[in-house]
């Protein structure tokens, strides 16, 4: 037996998602991948000799709370446990849409912080457990501090950036994982300087991520739970 080939992971992914018209590339290969997105997973990390024993995900599409509908803004669900819930979630995936952009920045911060703030997995009876985020956006990012804020803009959010990464640190060390596809501007460095367990690839401002498929991706999330 390969070495570390028998560990079995138990995954909670949270793919936060830019749902601006310049996106589309990435949210249609979420919307193809989906009912195969453990399958494909589980092969990139038995090519690691590890193994999938659990995989939940949830998505976040975020946009922005100055430019957008209230109901726009911020679309997410629940976990969906893969492959069991592979019908549910692919048909929450598909009723996404992209539209917008060209006004950036984005509300990528507060997706990042609802992400964090996940009902992550515990005590689960797996050898290793992993909670990672996946951040996909070609845009800047509204700062917390902002203000005058909208009426729907949600309540109990960190107001400053320091509080946004006290909330990183608060999660196990061992277990969290940030997999980041943006440009390379703030507060995108500001995270590469301040977040532990944190993988950036940067992706061409304005530009969509078309220059990093589904099978890219995959790669790394396999990579990052290691």
């Amino acid at each position: 037996m390969v070495a570390g080939q028998d560990i079995q992971y138990s995954i909670d992914l949270v793919i936060c998602i830019d749902g601006t018209g310049s996106m589309m590339h990435v949210i249609e290969g979420v919307k193809a991948s989906a009912l195969t997105f453990h399958e494909k997973l589980q092969h990139k990390m038995m090519e690691k000799n590890k193994t999938v024993g659990q995989l939940r995900v949830k998505v976040i599409v975020f946009r922005d709370y100055w430019a957008d509908a209230p109901d726009q803004v911020m679309v997410c669900y629940e976990f969906f446990k893969l492959p069991e819930e592979s019908s549910s979630f692919s048909n929450f995936i598909n009723k996404i849409k992209h539209h917008g952009g060209g006004d950036e920045p984005e509300n990528a911060l507060e997706a990042l912080a609802l992400a964090i703030r996940s009902p992550w997995s515990t005590g689960q009876s797996y050898e290793k457990g992993r909670y990672v985020i996946l951040m996909c956006t070609d845009a800047s990012a509204h700062p917390l501090e902002k203000a005058p804020k909208p009426s729907h803009y949600p309540r109990e959010m960190p107001n400053n950036f320091d509080e946004l990464t006290d909330e990183w640190e608060g999660l196990p060390l061992d277990k969290k994982r940030l997999v980041l596809f943006a440009p390379e501007t703030n507060p995108w460095v500001e995270i590469e300087e301040n977040f532990e367990n944190m993988a950036w690839f940067p992706s061409i401002a304005g530009q969509g991520l078309e220059e990093s498929d589904m099978e890219e991706i995959l790669e790394k999330l396999a990579q990052s739970c290691q």
